[in-house]
């Protein structure tokens, strides 16, 4: 048996993050919105036993010129923290995790509504926290300029400190509920925040009980330093960009030395880069579905996400020709450096850099499942992952396909659970039950 196991979860939203992956043979185009088929996948998945299903979001239409927004299956969705709880009631083991902006939300609204799913899952929730770096995103909240990159990140480590400590507002045994004496619960046990900072004035107690995992597991998926930073001080899972092992390894000993440095036991940190898998009988079937799933992706989309992760917009550079020096924005700064670093690295034009951006550019396993197994084998081993967040070609059939196929050869070599061990996300991924701050137990 390995030393250590793979943990999977699951990208689903939008349920496949290949841009013409909707336009596949076969597949569902309408899943990001069609509970039934999010039920269908949930399920498949949970029966495969995934550690989690986990969904992004969106506070704006991607920020791409409108030909190339019209051609995107991501432009509309479900929210998150009401699509959930749905979900919650018809599964049982399965972690669900959700993005919540710590720019364009208050810390009340999300400690109370990720402790109710808490609850309503009983202990399957997971927080991603995020900065937002679309900066369209700022005028549906009433503001006529996106909040500064370091701005974003100070507000968020603070955010932080006042989400969990709502949640640590009731001790776990504050609840009595004594029908003989009438008395429900036990106000000494109950901790009254009054949180004022440089950021943020909360008064608290939190209106829920504590969760049932104390905390909901805090997932972070910034890469530029500030995002590196406050993972490591406050992450227990953090969704890594994908790229070359080397890289991947690099940012794994990164984010564990800077835990270690900030006192936390680097092992409490779960780091999954996202990786699109595609699955063939052979490795040559399975390179000619990917270049079959890239050549669905049209120009103006193409073009137009090379804007998003820019930052800028790209559509009057030179197709045919290198790309330009790009000025710094205060859109997301990872997404911008890795697609600059890509064409530096590949010498790709700005057509082929596009056409790479547009469809999926991250970690991609491309293959049977015996080498799709193997490198997932060695990520592991060689530390540039604890797991990966698989991001599938398409639905129904990419998902199935791994499910079928790669889940059992992990499975036969010892690298994934058979059963589900526990019944929380934070049994899954192996971590503690934190502490409350203000209440010892008794």
């Amino acid at each position: 048996m390995p030393e250590r196991q793979l943990h999977l979860g699951a990208f689903m939203r939008p349920v496949t993050i290949h841009t013409g992956s909707w336009r596949w043979p076969g597949a569902w185009a309408d899943a990001n919105f069609s509970f039934p088929k999010l039920k269908a996948l949930i399920q498949r998945l949970e029966a495969a036993k995934f550690d989690a299903f986990f969904m992004a979001d969106h506070l704006a239409l991607l920020n791409m010129p409108i030909e190339a927004l019209r051609r995107s299956h991501t432009a509309t969705s479900f929210d998150p923290l009401t699509l959930l709880p749905a979900l919650a009631a018809v599964t049982e083991r399965i972690g669900l995790i959700a993005t919540a902006s710590t720019t364009y939300n208050d810390p009340y609204h999300v400690a109370r509504k990720f402790a109710s799913l808490d609850h309503i899952s009983n202990g399957r929730a997971g927080w991603n926290l995020v900065t937002t770096a679309n900066p369209d995103a700022a005028q549906n909240f009433g503001h006529d300029v996106h909040m500064a990159h370091g701005e974003r990140y100070k507000r968020a480590r603070e955010f932080y400190d006042v989400v969990t400590g709502l949640w640590d507002s009731f001790a776990d045994d504050a609840f009595i509920r004594d029908q003989e004496s009438g008395i429900f619960w036990d106000p000494a046990r109950m901790h009254v925040l009054n949180h004022e900072g440089p950021e943020l004035r909360v008064r608290g107690p939190l209106n829920v009980a504590r969760p049932v995992q104390g905390w909901p597991v805090i997932v972070q998926a910034g890469a530029s330093d500030a995002g590196r930073q406050i993972g490591a001080e406050t992450a227990e899972m953090i969704f890594a960009a994908g790229g070359p092992i080397a890289d991947a390894q690099a940012f794994y000993a990164d984010v564990k030395g800077r835990a270690q440095r900030a006192g936390r036991n680097p092992e409490h940190i779960k780091i999954l880069p996202g990786a699109l898998v595609v699955v063939g009988d052979t490795v040559d079937q399975a390179r000619a579905k990917r270049a079959q799933l890239d050549a669905l992706v049209h120009y103006e989309s193409a073009i137009g996400s090379l804007s998003s992760a820019l930052g800028v917009n790209a559509r009057g550079f030179d197709p045919d020709g290198p790309l330009p020096d790009i000025p710094e924005t205060e859109a997301g700064k990872s997404g911008r450096e890795r697609a600059i670093s890509l064409a530096r690295r590949e010498g790709l034009t700005v057509r082929q850099l596009a056409q790479r951006i547009g469809g999926y550019a991250g970690a991609a396993f491309i293959g049977t499942a015996a080498t799709i197994a193997d490198a997932m084998e060695e990520w592991l081993e060689t530390r540039a992952c604890d797991g990966f967040n698989i991001m599938f070609p398409n639905v129904p059939a990419g998902l199935e396909e791994f499910c079928d196929l790669v889940v059992p050869e992990l499975q036969r070599r010892g690298l994934f659970r058979r059963e589900y061990a526990g019944t929380t996300l934070r049994e899954h991924l192996g971590l503690p039950r934190p502490e409350n701050r203000f209440f010892a137990r008794r």
